[in-house]
């Protein structure tokens, strides 16, 4: 039975950060939290969120249906409606689905065109989909597919040369708002990825110090040893806070971490020194209130696209190679995805086949009377074998790939009514 693949979605460009943070899925990809059933329509699912896009893949036989499916378990997993996210929503099915999906592996869909981050992030929403048993023969195929095209991308083109990443932007802004970054000091909440990342381009920007927040003590003293700096527990933020000048945060968190009410004694220790806050977390982990706060400079994730756009103007010409790339591997993947629809009919012309087989073998051998065993596994051996290449042309025919006239559908009706495949009991003539 045909399979529609269907993808629906938000991202940097159709939904600001309050609404990506509002319908965020990053507590909902665990099995113990898998926020898409797979029953029907919904064979297969897949679940992306990031700070800059969520999206939901399905595969299912009725793409109305998988759509409708998707859109109600990802507003419900979040205590919403489907009509909330229309204003913001994007959807994709069959092969364009696909391709939406090999440019968001190969970096062609990030706001930092060519970032590594993306891969790794799809990586991770693949294994626990695979973990939630949410995934099959074709998302199995798909994904694997998706990392090599990004491979791909990457290697044959110059799309990733250069790349920034979230946190590159978010020091290149503190650079730009400071100048002379020596004098200052930083701080790091949360300590993944991107901390990391940040960690790394402080140092470059000429950062003396480094202090490293997070909940788990020892990610921080691991990250903070590795950058020359200090770690701090999570218990320590507001202390920590008072003395810095550059806060970065990317923590996990659901909930802000930081508000303004926790900022107001602090500002008072500081004297109006200012501080400036960079958010680069979907949800935020600063509460939009401290805006209100005087000497206190608040920037979120999306206010790092001045940046970012600056990076991209040199590789927008490599990212339309990289579309060459992508068409390609669509039309790979959209002939390989056809062929399964004949995998039916094959198993049963196959089947077919050995039965004639045994029937015409049985009333051969009942004619022929007694048989040693040598002669018995020859005759019985012939049968087989004629029945065999019997089946191998049309067989051949179903495998046919895209350079075939017909499409597959055409292919297998064509097959199955010439051989009675769908006749009430079969249309089978004497030895069929």
């Amino acid at each position: 039975m045909r399979q529609d693949i269907v993808l629906v979605g938000l991202n940097h460009r159709t939904a600001g950060v309050d609404v990506r943070e509002r319908f965020a899925l990053a507590g909902h990809c665990a099995p113990e939290t898998w926020a898409v059933p797979c029953a029907d329509p919904v064979a297969e699912a897949l679940i992306l969120s990031t700070c800059n896009r969520v999206e939901l893949l399905g595969v299912g036989a009725d793409g109305g249906a998988v759509r409708e499916h998707l859109l109600r378990s990802w507003a419900g997993a979040r205590q919403a409606e489907p009509e909330e996210l229309a204003p913001y929503l994007y959807e994709y099915h069959g092969a364009e689905a696909v391709r939406h999906l090999f440019a968001v592996a190969a970096s062609l869909d990030s706001m930092v065109l060519g970032e590594p981050q993306i891969l790794g992030q799809l990586k991770q929403a693949y294994r626990k989909s695979v973990e939630s048993r949410a995934t099959g023969v074709i998302l199995n195929r798909l994904l694997h597919k998706a990392f090599s095209v990004a491979k791909r991308v990457r290697t044959e083109t110059a799309v990733a040369a250069n790349a920034v990443s979230i946190s590159y932007a978010a020091v290149e802004l503190a650079r730009r708002i400071f100048g002379d970054m020596p004098k200052h000091r930083a701080l790091l909440v949360g300590a993944g990825e991107m901390a990391e990342l940040a960690a790394m381009h402080l140092l470059q920007a000429g950062i003396d110090e480094i202090v490293v927040v997070n909940r788990t003590r020892e990610r921080a003293v691991e990250l903070a040893k590795r950058f020359r700096g200090r770690a701090a527990g999570f218990e320590e933020l507001q202390a920590r806070i008072a003395e810095a000048d550059i806060i970065i945060t990317s923590t996990g968190s659901p909930e802000p971490v930081i508000r303004a009410r926790d900022l107001r004694a602090v500002l008072k220790t500081r004297k109006n020194r200012p501080m400036f806050f960079i958010d680069i977390a979907v949800p935020r982990d600063i509460d939009p209130d401290v805006n209100g706060l005087d000497n206190v400079y608040l920037y979120d994730i999306d206010d790092l696209r001045e940046v970012v756009e600056e990076n991209l103007a040199g590789r927008r010409e490599e990212a339309a190679k990289a579309g060459a790339i992508l068409d390609e591997e669509v039309a790979l993947f959209s002939r390989w995805l056809e062929s399964l629809e004949s995998q039916p009919t094959i198993v049963e012309l196959v089947r077919r086949g050995e039965r004639a087989a045994e029937e015409e073998l049985a009333r051969t051998l009942k004619r022929l009377g007694p048989l040693d065993e040598s002669q018995r596994a020859a005759i019985t051996a012939m049968a087989h074998a004629i029945a065999h290449k019997l089946n191998h042309d049309p067989i051949m025919f179903l495998k046919e790939d895209g350079m075939a006239r017909e499409g597959a559908p055409a292919r297998v009706n064509l097959v199955r009514r010439v051989f009675g495949l769908d006749a009430p009991h079969g249309r089978r003539g004497r030895g069929a």
